[in-house]
């Protein structure tokens, strides 16, 4: 959901915004009233109006209880759901003591410290509070909720990431998770009525837009008529085909159902629920003058572990859980830019090796906080676990003892391609760097995963603290 500060309208009316709105909202365009009306967007675009007293001093708590009421959602949308300042430029999730005007008048400070945009571009930027899955809340309490407006708003962000390629997803994955959309979308499947031509017309409402283009290349253009629809195709129209419904199974069990089945297969992606950052790394060097450049990537940071994924390929680069890694962040006085430093283990020439990765972004900070803090949150999650406790909680499962799906195809693009990646390989030789395995008890960096508390250093902005309190 975005909100956008309006004067006009009736309280807790809903309103499809025009066309204009949903390219670029204003978050506030009034300060002068006590009260004022407030547009709150969900992710479909529809709207909810509110009225809000003291706007410029409502806390991000306070304002969230708002909206869960005028949503009538149950309480547990309080942990499920968090306040994002949002625009083009950047995304921050914003605590429960945040007062998002103030933040949103620090707006262009903000985007100056943590973006390379032109000066131009920042000064007509303006942000959007939106209503998104907060980052902290565990993937495995999702399927708990059986409420189905708080299950439709997850399941509608997923699907949102999911076309968007934000979330990398294997074709045979896009498939099933598009017959799931077909479902939802267009009720069961009707012979009659869902062929494989009507499906093709609201393509790009089922698959990601990447996947689609790729069957609208030169090639295919010069298809003959009449010639083989491309295997995404067909593998959505028979995955659609596919979709079966429990016996005796209404309408809004089914909802549900679906709901579940789409959130379920999300979870087997190790991004899902992250939060992104933008930054470059260097490619490795290639040709005759062995030229480099750099790489486009975006970070994806959630309470399990730090993804690099190629911003133009939609594939993982490297995937590490916390126990898997080191990490440091070092400032522009220290190297060129601000860069996030990934240690982890990795093998040269059948050598074992330690392997850094540099990626530049100013929003290094950022970066380096949030993994920060969530790395505490497990430390805290798995000191309240009962020491003589013979059974493993379903919600606090320690992270250490997790292990790694499997994968399922040599080529997923949840796969690491540490091949794809220039690194600085250290080995256990004379003064440098020691490994003792299998504890990363030996590092370049002294920041890594411990099972000893850990102290969350605050990212500040640059006119006022945006941890307020």
């Amino acid at each position: 959901m975005i909100l956008s500060w309006q004067m006009e309208g009736a309280d807790g009316a809903a309103v499809p915004p025009s066309l204009a709105d949903r390219s670029h909202r204003s978050s506030i365009s009034s300060t002068c009233a006590r009260s004022l009306d407030v547009l709150v967007y969900l992710i479909d675009d529809t709207a909810v109006r509110l009225n809000v007293e003291n706007l410029t001093s409502v806390t991000v708590h306070e304002l969230h209880r708002i909206v869960r009421d005028a949503l009538q959602f149950p309480e547990c949308a309080m942990e499920v759901f968090s306040l994002w300042l949002i625009s083009p430029l950047l995304e921050v999730q914003l605590k429960p003591k945040h007062q998002p005007y103030k933040v949103c008048r620090q707006w262009q400070e903000l985007l100056f410290r943590f973006t390379d945009c032109p000066e131009d571009e920042i000064m007509q930027d303006e942000p959007s509070l939106q209503f998104r899955r907060n980052v902290f809340f565990p993937k495995r309490r999702e399927l708990q909720i059986e409420n189905e407006a708080v299950l439709r708003l997850l399941y509608e962000e997923a699907k949102f990431n999911i076309l968007e390629g934000r979330y990398p997803c294997d074709a045979e994955d896009c498939e099933q998770l598009g017959a799931l959309v077909c479902r939802l979308q267009l009720g069961p499947y009707d012979q009659d009525q869902h062929t494989a031509c009507a499906l093709k017309e609201k393509l790009e409402s089922f698959l990601p837009a990447h996947l689609c283009r790729r069957g609208h290349s030169l090639l295919a253009a010069l298809r003959k008529r009449g010639a083989k629809q491309p295997a995404y195709e067909q593998g959505l129209f028979q995955a659609y085909q596919a979709v079966r419904e429990e016996a005796a199974c209404g309408e809004p069990e089914a909802l549900l159902q679906h709901y579940r089945a789409y959130l379920q297969r999300c979870h087997q992606l190790p991004y899902y629920g992250c939060a992104f950052f933008y930054g470059e790394i260097d490619k490795p060097a290639q040709g005759f003058l062995h030229r480099g450049g750099r790489k486009a990537v975006s970070v994806a940071i959630s309470l399990e572990g730090v993804y690099v994924i190629d911003s133009k390929e939609k594939h993982v680069l490297l995937g590490l859980q916390f126990q898997e890694l080191s990490w440091d962040h070092t400032y522009p006085d220290e190297e060129e830019e601000h860069i996030l430093w990934l240690e982890f283990d990795g093998e040269s020439e059948g050598t074992l090796v330690n392997k850094l990765l540099k990626i530049y972004s100013k929003q290094a900070e950022l970066m380096n906080g949030l993994i920060e803090y969530c790395i505490e949150l497990n430390a805290a999650a798995e000191a309240s676990v009962p020491e003589n406790s013979t059974s493993q909680s379903p919600t606090l499962t320690p992270l250490a003892s997790r292990q790694r799906p499997k994968l399922r195809r040599q080529n997923s693009v949840v796969s690491s391609r540490i091949q794809h990646l220039t690194t600085i390989d250290y080995i256990e030789d004379g003064k440098e760097i020691k490994r003792v395995k299998p504890k990363r008890t030996a590092s370049f960096f002294s920041r890594q995963f411990s099972h000893s508390p850990t102290a969350y250093s605050a990212v500040q902005a640059p006119a006022e603290s945006l941890e307020q309190g």
